[in-house]
């Protein structure tokens, strides 16, 4: 099996495809919030909770959650896109929930990072599994094969 084989491969189920609308869904949206409202949601609050060169960073990371979100909406080079989103939500993790964590205590940053630990775990789960069966992943795995998918 060749590396592109074993990266579009899923023995995953048809509705993995919920993950995939889940998690992509929420990175592209986010993407779109970084890119639109930079003050609020990219560059300033990149600024606000000192992110390095925020002016850079907000928009790159924007871009980021666009493209690898929708590849994900796709199931187009899912695993792939998984790795740069696990980054993403590891950072939003370490930079706004642990001084949520060492401020105030487990509770009020377990109430702020449902979310994102929800996020990190569906994004794992398809690092592992796949795109499943309801995904261009798997119809390009299929002719590659040679079969008719």
């Amino acid at each position: 099996m060749t590396c592109w084989n074993k990266l579009l491969s899923s023995s995953a189920p048809a509705a993995t495809l919920l993950i995939r609308l889940l998690a992509g869904g929420v990175f592209f949206l986010e993407g779109i919030k970084k890119l639109l409202f930079g003050a609020q949601w990219g560059a300033g609050r990149f600024a606000r909770i000192g992110i390095p060169y925020p002016g850079f960073s907000g928009p790159f990371v924007g871009a980021v959650e666009i493209t690898c979100g929708f590849l994900l909406l796709l199931g187009l080079l899912t695993r792939l896109a998984a790795i740069p989103l696990i980054i993403d939500i590891c950072v939003a993790i370490a930079s706004t929930k642990i001084p949520i964590l060492v401020r105030a205590g487990f509770w009020p940053m377990e109430a702020e990072a449902r979310t994102d630990y929800s996020m990190l775990l569906g994004l794992i789960f398809l690092l592992l599994a796949g795109a499943g069966a309801w995904s261009l992943d798997a119809r390009l795995a299929s002719v590659r094969r040679g079969g008719d998918g």
